[in-house]
């Protein structure tokens, strides 16, 4: 625990250069938390309680489909499922809340899975030819053993149940048999040489398929790719039959009673075969194969894989993927199921990558009795009831559809009022689709129970379609609680646009769960409000139109020969709003001005329960072109406002009243207090026309060295703050001016505008750095948005031309930078606005009461404060006007502004004001009329002990400073990077205190004090940061953060010491004690003339003193994770051990019992037969034949 203690009084500002309005900026040198004197009436005395061992980073649990998975594996007695992917991953599903990921190392795709059966682990089998062992009897599987194969390449294994040899095929055709128990290869193996004829010419191929009769544990099936089919006895060392086929084997099959196989081909066939006679198939079919007029059979696709199961009651199920015709294209993966004579197709929406039957027993020689089949889809898990006709699936109950339209923003709220969950899981189960099994979820294994650390958290996904998802994330869990559409706004376009972006993508929300108010930001600069109602409701939604131009004055002017679509023609000096509407009224747009591409619905629509649509801001088209994107957004439900902005200025809108406050350039938001020299541009001549891709190709060298650069805030105050800022004198802002003496700017060529693709139009505001991962800043944030971007400081390579990647374009279009710091599609420097936030703060320095507040941060590092009057009383507030402007108040920092809060005097976080909640549409009481509740934060609340007065933090890309208000003071400040750049910065609470949580470019997560900005973690968490994870990381309160670390996968991480110590309690147990069931009694007679399968021991055959050992070169050992961690695996593997042997003591206990009691039934049975063979003997001895 540490106190700081400043004394402020009779101290004067330590920046000479700081004038009215504006704060004095520490150097470049400043150290972590270094104080800033300035002068304070009174003491602050804040005590700060968090220290570096409150924090620690570690990954808590991963959600969502498993990116491009290729592997699936079933314990058919723990019923938990295992899923492989290509980037080496592996999740662990069981009952709603066992849910486990864990990593390879090498990051190789996973081939194969196969679970030791009841024993609670899993042997994964990998690209790079490495076999892993993962214990699953610990709440974190760990890997004990890994053998990597160093001269061939793995392709197929099998595990037989209750054996601890692993039968392992390989690209040259052997198989290798491994022991698991201590990962040692065998000196047993089946050459391919010797599996094959002599008089064979040919090489059989890899192995893809091993399996053991069922019939006898001492044979063993090995299929090759080429058609071959081997019967190896292992006791024997010998081939029992052989058989050849013309066409590739995919996967074989056995009967249960090992007399008869099946295998799938790669001509679309299906061939039975008995091992009576294995010359020739007892059948070939082509289920999906027709007989065309020529009698030809048409060619069909290859059948990947098939099950042969029987059943006690019915005839046996035969289900298999592909195999279609090739007649039609464009056809749907399939699944059939062949019972009987009834085939039934099941068409499904993605590729097939595997599938599996479920069984009622886990021996392969007893009746197999399935019902249910697992179908892995590229992109999808779904199961199937096998004991209903119409074959219905499962409702599955995992997150599996997080990415059913490609995820485009997160939010992450941890703190939410515990009536929001169940009201929204009541509204959104209204909507649930039927038709699902009534049977239970048939993955049903381990166990998880509600931890004691939980409060209600809710992620909101933003999707590309336009959707919104709310999720229940309590507990570490996902559940989807509601979801709406914000298409349903609009009306249908007309006309398909096959070719343009979806108009509808979700680039921001902002939501306030006290007042259950949302807003949706749009990709086509539009913005919608929404309101809770638990009532459905006939609504007229209200669209206002707002245009936000850029201005002459506001840019540095581009060449005479580049395209300025943006701008409209000099005249007016702000953005002029136009007047609320009921109603769109398009008709009289002014000329020059173009309908949106999305349209209002201006019916009085019926609405159902849920949230619905009250407000429609959308931003106007001019001379044809799209307006710039919005790029900050703030609601707040106490003052009735709605605050947003973008590249070109800010908008205010009155959502109580349907009316725009406030619509004014970033220019004007300055007033007399600007800090940059503007220079007004030319009156640029006639647009020509771009019909393709543009390129930059700069031949004047002298412009290229002397590259107009924008006045940035590395230039405030004179100190030259950036490693790579040229010199400047103090106080002057820098205006860079070209050797003609004239302002030359060239930049990448625009390329032409697409529908919903047009990047946030803001200029990079720093010079470039070099980050982890990537070339440059500039590199990085083109990656970020697929815009090619021009960088200041990298002028001395502006001889290579730009293009505009198109395909990166595409991928790209529905991303948004945290950071807020795009290149410009125009090319022109401007200052956007990157952050608004409403409260209670003080406007001026003379100011003796906190008053509503709304602060605007921009790109060019800068805080602008604007108060507002806002009428109290509720009849008021909806009649009178709230007036708003800007204070000329101003702070700065480097790097565009990404966050604004707010502490009292003894370091708590002051929460923005909200209204609470209330039905709209609930039946009037006329007892008790509908009044507006709201709640206040006030920062005056605590002035007793204090004084007046508040601390407002703001972070920017690179720095966060501490203000005093309303002093404006500087109090702390703290230079996070200087190597990279912010993306995202949140106020978060933990540990009953609060702390600043930053996510830098370069991969790092740091945690800094509040008030003091001392680092209390730094830790270097993700290597590469992507274009996906910088658009959806974000911070929460308790702890807890969330990114998307695929597009189909949600990553939840915790900073907190205290969370990852409770981890254990909170994850779900994988592996439950279960005995083993036991198997089928064949029956006396069967059992005696048929032998004794299990009399067959592979100790003796496959161990070191019967078979020797292995080559060593052939494969190597690698032991599990050293250290604790590898202590603690070894510890469970032990326990596991003991627990093994006392459960087989005991069934070898009751084995006995039950043979003791068998006998001593077959003595009775005896004795009593020979009872009545006496008394029969007895009763006939003295008859004679004829009496009989």
């Amino acid at each position: 625990m540490k106190k700081f203690r400043k004394v402020l009084d009779g101290l004067t500002t330590s920046s000479p250069a700081s004038g009215a309005g504006t704060m004095g900026s520490p150097s470049c040198g400043s150290a972590a938390g270094t104080p800033t004197t300035a002068p304070t009436p009174k003491e602050i005395d804040i005590q700060e309680t968090l220290v570096s061992e409150n924090f620690q980073l570690c990954k808590t649990v991963r959600h969502g489909f498993p990116y491009q998975p290729t592997a699936l594996a079933f314990d058919p007695v723990q019923k938990i499922l295992a899923i492989g992917s290509r980037s080496g991953g592996v999740r662990i599903l069981g009952r709603p809340g066992v849910d486990c990921y864990c990593q390879h190392e090498s990051g190789a795709a996973v081939l194969q899975l196969q679970f030791l059966i009841n024993e609670g682990a899993l042997v994964t089998a990998c690209a790079d030819d490495t076999l892993h062992l993962w214990n699953l009897r610990q709440r974190r599987p760990a890997v004990l053993h890994s053998l990597k194969f160093n001269r061939e390449r793995i392709t197929f294994c099998h595990l037989p149940f209750q054996s601890k040899w692993l039968y392992v095929g390989t690209e040259r055709g052997n198989t290798h048999i491994v022991n698991i128990e201590s990962f040692i290869l065998s000196g047993y193996v089946i050459m391919w040489n010797k599996a094959i004829e002599l008089s064979t010419k040919t090489h059989p191929g890899p192995v893809v398929h091993l399996s053991d009769s069922p019939k006898d544990e001492g044979k063993l099936l090995v299929g090759f790719e080429s058609g071959t089919v081997v019967q190896w006895d292992l006791r024997a060392k010998k081939v029992d039959f052989r058989i050849y086929y013309d066409e590739a084997i995919h996967s074989v099959s056995w009967h249960h009673e090992g007399k008869q196989f099946m295998c799938s081909h790669s001509d679309g066939s299906l061939t039975l075969w008995s091992l009576r006679n294995t010359t020739r198939p007892v059948q070939v079919t082509f289920p999906h194969g027709k007989i065309l007029k020529d009698g030809k059979k048409e060619s069909c696709k290859p059948i990947l894989k098939v099950e042969y199961k029987t059943t006690r009651s019915s005839e046996p199920f035969i289900i298999f993927s592909g195999g279609l015709s090739y007649d039609k294209a464009g056809r749907r993966p399939t699944l059939t199921i062949m019972h009987g004579k009834a085939i039934t197709v099941l068409e499904m929406d993605h590729p097939i990558v595997e599938f599996m039957v479920l069984c009622e027993t886990p021996y392969n020689n007893e009746v197999q009795d399935p019902y249910a089949v697992v179908v892995l889809l590229e992109k999808d898990l779904i199961v199937v009831d096998l004991t209903q006709s119409n074959f219905p699936v499962f409702e599955n109950p995992y997150p599996m559809d997080v990415h059913e339209s490609p995820v485009t923003c997160t939010a992450y709220f941890a703190d939410c009022p515990p009536d929001i969950i169940p009201i929204l899981y009541s509204i959104g189960a209204k909507h649930k689709k039927t038709g699902y099994s009534q049977k239970e979820w048939p993955v049903s294994g381990g166990t998880w129970t509600l931890g004691s650390h939980t409060y209600p958290e809710i992620i909101v996904t933003g999707h590309a379609d336009g959707s919104i998802k709310f999720w229940d994330a309590s507990a570490i869990t996902l559940q989807m609680l509601y979801k709406m559409k914000t298409s349903k706004v609009f009306e249908k376009p007309k006309g398909g646009d096959s070719g343009e972006d979806d108009p509808f993508v979700v680039q921001m929300v902002s939501w306030c769960p006290q007042s259950r108010i949302f807003c949706v930001v749009g990709i086509s600069a539009h913005i919608i409000l929404y309101r809770f109602s638990k009532y459905d409701a006939n609504a007229q939604i209200v669209a206002l139109e707002v245009s936000l131009q850029c201005e002459a004055e506001d840019v540095i002017s581009p060449s005479e020969t580049e395209n300025n679509p943006c701008f409209s023609e000099p005249g007016s000096h702000s953005p002029q709003p136009h007047h609320p509407h009921a109603t769109s009224p398009r008709g009289g747009t002014p000329e020059g001005m173009k309908d949106s591409c999305l349209k209002v619905k201006e019916r009085s629509v019926r609405v159902p329960p849920g949230y619905q649509a009250e407000l429609v801001v959308q931003l106007q088209w001019v001379d044809g072109e799209p307006p710039q994107q919005i790029t900050s957004v703030d609601i707040n439900s106490a003052y009735g406002l709605l605050a947003f902005g973008n590249c070109n200025g800010l908008a205010v809108v009155d959502y109580l009243q349907k009316t725009i406050l406030l619509c004014m350039s970033t220019l004007d938001l300055y007033g007399s207090s600007d800090p940059y020299q503007r220079l007004t541009r030319s009156p640029r001549r006639n647009r020509q026309s771009t019909s393709g891709l543009t390129e930059l190709s700069d031949n004047q060298q002298s412009i290229d060295m002397e590259r107009s650069r924008s006045p940035t805030s590395d230039h405030v105050n004179g100190h030259c703050t950036s490693p790579t800022s040229q010199p400047c004198s103090a106080g002057k802002p820098r205006v860079p001016v070209a050797p003609e003496g004239r302002l030359a700017r060239r930049g990448p060529g625009r390329p032409p505008f697409r529908k919903a693709q047009s990047a946030a139009c803001m200029e990079i505001s720093l010079p470039v750095s070099h980050t982890e991962g990537y070339a440059s800043r500039r590199a990085m944030l083109q990656q970020l948005h697929g815009v090619t971007m021009y960088s200041h400081d990298e002028h001395h390579s502006t001889s290579t031309p730009y293009c505009w990647s198109e395909r990166e374009s595409r991928e790209n279009s529905f991303s948004r930078s945290r950071s807020s710091s795009v290149s410009s599609i125009d090319r022109d420097t401007k200052e956007a606005i990157t952050t608004l936030q409403f409260g209670e703060s003080y406007a001026r320095k003379n100011d003796l009461l906190p008053t509503p507040c709304l602060w605007v941060g921009t790109s060019l590092g800068v805080v602008l404060l604007i108060p507002m009057s806002i009428p109290t009383d509720q009849e008021e507030r909806m009649e009178e006007s709230v007036t708003m402007g800007p204070s000329g108040a101003m702070l700065m920092l480097k790097g565009s502004v990404l966050r604004v809060g707010f502490l009292d005097c003894f370091g708590t976080l002051i929460q923005s004001p909200y209204e609470i909640w209330r039905d709209s549409n609930a039946p009037e009481d006329p007892d008790r009329p509908r009044k507006r509740k709201l709640v206040h934060f006030s920062p005056s609340s605590s002035q007793d002990a204090c004084g007046e007065g508040h601390l407002a933090v703001v972070c920017s890309e690179r720095q966060a400073k501490v203000f005093l208000m309303p002093s404006q003071s500087c109090l702390f400040v703290h230079n996070i990077t200087e190597s990279s750049f912010v993306l995202r910065a949140d106020i978060v609470s933990a540990c009953n205190s609060v702390c600043l949580a930053c996510f830098c470019a370069n991969g790092h997560v740091m945690m800094l004090s509040l008030p003091s900005l001392r680092p209390l973690m730094d830790v270097n968490y993700l290597p590469l940061t992507d274009m996906r994870i910088a658009r959806t990381f974000c911070f929460t309160h308790g702890g807890q953060a969330l990114y998307l670390s695929s597009p189909t996968e949600i990553q939840r991480i915790t900073y907190s010491q205290e969370m990852c110590d409770n981890l254990q309690e909170m994850l779900g147990e994988l592996f439950t004690p279960i005995e083993t069931p036991e198997a089928q009694n064949r029956g006396f007679l069967k059992g005696f003339f048929g032998g004794n399968t299990n009399t067959f021991d592979r100790e003796e055959l496959f161990g070191e003193a019967a078979a020797g050992k292995a080559s060593r070169s052939l494969a190597q050992h690698i032991p599990g994770q050293a250290g604790m961690e590898g202590m603690k695996v070894a510890a469970s593997g032990v326990v596991g051990d003991l627990a093994r042997a006392r459960i087989a003591l005991d069934e070898r206990g009751q084995r006995l019992g039950e043979l003791e009691e068998r006998t001593a039934l077959m003595m009775t049975s005896a004795e009593s037969f020979s009872k009545h063979a006496h008394e029969i003997m007895l009763k006939c001895k003295d008859k004679k034949w004829y009496q009989f």
